[in-house]
């Protein structure tokens, strides 16, 4: 460890589901009118939204238990719509839907990848732009059985794509391939890049952005995990321009400054961290969605599966922007 590197660690969770552990926690999101949190356990089975109130300021849970949903396609990525309450878009598995949070009913918008397809790719992850744009990350199912280190020729380049899809309902393919498992898509503050992680693929990407057109170009390898195995999974930047990311399986949230250098650690007590909000009154809190230990021999000490939350140090993030239709 780089002695230059800040080590921190975070309490015990906010919220257990009364369930049990949540199978894989993704997606939250914090609406401030109300300072309640919104994610999903999107593979449990049928899929469920949690909305938890919380405390604007202390960031803790009002109350014992979250309204839990359930839901009739998995999804893993959602943000609120402007000026529609109670209204979400989200990506499902096979393309872009709108989500009423009173009954729960989804209503599929866009359909981008083929039933018959399902098994070959997927939706993971997204997020909305400043200028209120969704963008959709695939997966590339197959090619995640794959060793990295042996990876077959005969496949080619890993399959998953980039989507954005504008307010007006127009869709545009903005990376075609080459993505194994698309998470984190998040921008800098000043709205010029966007990163993009590749969370098996192990390595978070930056690409110049264009917030007039929507358009991204200059695509590149900010920071390698490929040595490590680590597996960056979803992000959010600070006001600083700094990236604070949920590295699945390490039980750290670890901080990089746009150039790539990493700043600082955060451990958890739960071992899969899958993805970071920022929320509070001055969003300064970050949230953060766990898996629990699905492999063979889980670990009795992993207290994954549930909610965290902690206050960083002089790091303040900004409100997830809503989409525009």
């Amino acid at each position: 460890m780089d002695d230059k590197v800040q080590t921190f660690t975070t309490g015990p969770p906010i919220y257990r589901p009364p369930k049990g552990r949540m199978v894989l926690g993704e997606g939250p999101i914090y609406r401030a009118n109300d300072s309640t949190l919104h994610w999903f356990d999107c593979l449990s089975s049928p899929c469920e939204l949690y909305i938890l109130p919380v405390d604007p300021e202390s960031g803790h849970p009002t109350g014992e238990n979250a309204r839990i949903i359930a839901l009739a396609d998995s999804l893993s990525v959602a943000a609120f719509r402007r000026n529609k309450p109670g209204s979400y878009i989200a990506a499902y598995y096979q393309g872009v839907c709108f989500l009423d949070e009173a009954s729960g009913t989804f209503e599929v918008v866009r359909e981008i990848i083929p039933t018959a397809e399902r098994d070959i790719r997927r939706f993971n992850d997204g997020g909305v732009d400043a200028a209120g744009r969704f963008w959709l990350a695939e997966i590339d199912v197959k090619a995640t059985t794959f060793d990295l280190e042996n990876w077959p020729e005969s496949y080619g380049e890993p399959r998953g794509r980039l989507w954005r899809y504008d307010p007006d309902g127009s869709l545009h393919l903005m990376i075609p391939g080459g993505i194994l498992c698309g998470n984190g898509v998040k921008w800098s503050p000043d709205n010029k890049t966007m990163y993009l992680n590749d969370s098996m693929g192990m390595k978070i990407m930056a690409l110049d952005f264009d917030l007039e057109s929507g358009n991204v170009s200059n695509q590149r390898i900010l920071v390698d995990f490929r040595a490590t195995g680590a597996e960056p999974d979803g992000l959010v930047t600070d006001n600083d321009g700094n990236l604070w990311v949920a590295v699945y399986s390490t039980g750290k949230v670890m901080v990089f400054n746009p150039d790539g250098q990493k700043l600082r650690e955060v451990g958890l007590p739960a071992k899969y961290l899958t993805c970071p909000t920022w929320g509070g009154k001055n969003h300064d809190i970050l949230y953060l969605t766990t898996a629990r230990d699905r492999t063979q021999d889980p670990d009795p000490n992993d207290d994954g599966g549930h909610m965290y939350m902690f206050k960083p140090c002089q790091a303040q993030g900004q409100a997830k922007y809503e989409f525009g239709g």
